[in-house]
């Protein structure tokens, strides 16, 4: 998610450019809301929300939940919030799309009004210094113009020992690396030869793809990347757990994903 700026990019030549990225992403976002908080609400239906509430328990404070303050970033349509949220935890949910808000507050049905909805900039967060003992965010670091400025601000909003949790994967370096492009092609034969959805087919590939080429982690090897850039900020006890797909996937999102792995990012302030 981003939020409302002009930004130099570099186009496919190379060449910086001028371009105004809030328009594209938020218009993206938001034609997908319906269909990602789909995904959400099956999640939510089904096992998955027992596997990643119990990683997450395993990354945070060994406390009540209800002494725990969460910032869950990028909520999306809710899933970590409203888990969260059921298990007692005081939750904060943030996501720049208001749309994605919406469909959140739907899907936590009974737990909405437990849930603080803010919409704003991850990369420029609007709370107080040391407000929260726990960071956490699904799926949103790619796809950030700034993420060093926003991993940053995650810290800075933590209190002193505080836990951050990131989940995220190498999502489109496929468009920058042509032994990568070649398993994401196998990744779609194998959708289709096992007969189950194709995440990608219904998305609008294009118009993500052409956001991904004028983000900064597109290209880059992660998660050393995220070890780099959370020492730099003086975060300590930096670890990666790069199996833990395995551990909260679907059947078909290990068919789908293949080739991009999620991995773990836990750190301490």
């Amino acid at each position: 998610m981003y939020r409302k700026k002009d930004f130099l990019y570099k186009n496919r030549d190379g060449e910086q450019t001028m371009g105004n990225m809030l328009g594209k992403i938020q218009a993206y976002w938001t034609n997908r809301a319906e269909g990602y908080s789909q995904t959400n609400r099956e999640e939510l239906a089904g096992a998955q929300k027992e596997k990643w509430l119990a990683v997450l328990k395993e990354g945070f404070p060994k406390r009540e939940p209800s002494g725990i303050k969460v910032l869950d970033m990028g909520t999306g349509p809710g899933f970590f919030a409203i888990i969260l949220a059921r298990a007692g935890y005081q939750v904060t949910a943030v996501d720049c799309t208001s749309e994605m808000l919406c469909k959140a507050r739907e899907n936590a049905g009974e737990y909405a009004g437990r849930i603080d909805w803010r919409q704003m900039d991850v990369q420029k967060l609007e709370f107080a210094d040391e407000s929260f003992d726990v960071v956490v965010s699904r799926n949103l670091t790619w796809d950030l113009e700034e993420p060093d400025r926003a991993y940053a601000e995650w810290m800075r909003v933590l209190r002193p020992g505080g836990i951050l949790l990131n989940f995220d994967a190498n999502w489109y370096a496929h468009l920058f690396d042509a032994g990568k492009r070649e398993e994401y092609e196998a990744d779609r034969r194998r959708a289709e030869e096992r007969g189950v959805e194709d995440h990608y087919v219904c998305t609008d590939v294009a118009a993500m793809e052409e956001i991904a080429r004028q983000i900064p982690l597109s290209p880059v090897k992660r998660p050393e990347w995220d070890i780099r850039t959370l020492k730099k900020i003086g975060a300590r006890s930096i670890r990666t757990d790069c199996r833990i797909w395995s551990r909260v996937w679907s059947e078909v999102e290990k068919i789908n994903y293949a080739s991009t792995p999620m991995f773990m990012v836990r750190a301490v302030k």
